[in-house]
């Protein structure tokens, strides 16, 4: 199986497939790149390039406290092993924190950003309420009980949920909880507006608690691209791939 290694020995499992313009993923804390299995499709234009964040799935624990500047030079460290100069960085939720604190620490290696329902803090209490309850579950050990709510909320076909369900459990419990802690505690509003690459920000229509997020980037990055999917929630990589990967192949094909 192909592994990069970072500079602390921590190995990050990555699968890349295709050829040209370099799109990476990044994925929510425990779902793992399986989350993106739907964007796979997309390597008949693109170099599809999706891995599991230190902890999660097949990679290796971490050997020392997370950090999100920690995951994002992590990213770093992934595209210098796979001799890649400059990508289109696309992170889906809380790997959207970690996306843009790549693209403000590293911004010569971003091409252009995508945030999938992305935001650059917690500042609502709905999302702030999500946040505690995974840490909380967590905390608790029922991380099988995290897997089958995240599978369930993301897959209708049982086969797919299964899958889903078994690569969260993956998940290691100690670097769960530190990831939902930092991504609780991260803000980088401050810091948007020099972000100068293109800004593409995918919102599903019906993902109403997400909404208030978008006017924050809209204030601090005049410059983004906002498109709102119609009838989506926020499950937008699985539940909505079609439409995704429509939008993906139209800002990323060059």
């Amino acid at each position: 199986m192909p592994y990069a290694t970072v500079e602390d020995g921590v190995c990050l499992y990555y699968e890349e497939m295709g050829s040209g313009t370099p799109l990476l993923f990044i994925h929510p804390p425990g779902m793992g790149h399986i989350v993106f299995r739907h964007q796979q499709s997309l390597s008949s234009h693109l170099r599809v390039i999706m891995y599991d964040m230190r902890g999660n799935g097949k990679s290796s624990p971490s050997n020392r406290s997370i950090t999100i500047p920690l995951l994002a030079h992590d990213i770093h460290c992934l595209l210098n092993a796979l001799h890649v100069k400059q990508a289109v960085v696309c992170g889906y939720s809380n790997g959207g924190s970690i996306a843009l604190e790549f693209a403000l620490r590293y911004p010569h290696k971003v091409k252009t950003l995508v945030l999938i329902g992305g935001f650059s803090e917690v500042c609502t209490a709905f999302l702030r309420y999500e946040f505690l309850l995974g840490i909380y579950t967590a905390k608790i050990g029922a991380v099988s009980l995290l897997a089958n709510v995240l599978a369930k909320s993301h897959e209708k076909n049982k086969k797919e949920q299964q899958e889903i369900k078994q690569y969260v459990q993956l998940v290691n419990k100690k670097d769960l909880i530190n990831m939902y802690e930092k991504g609780l505690a991260y803000s980088c509003t401050e810091r948007l507006a020099s972000l100068r690459m293109p800004l593409l920000l995918i919102y599903g229509a019906r993902d109403y608690h997400m909404h208030p997020y978008e006017k924050l980037f809209r204030k601090n990055v005049p410059h983004a691209k906002i498109i709102y999917i119609e009838n989506a929630h926020h499950q937008i990589p699985t539940k909505h791939h079609c439409e995704l990967n429509g939008i993906l192949k139209a800002y990323c094909v060059t």
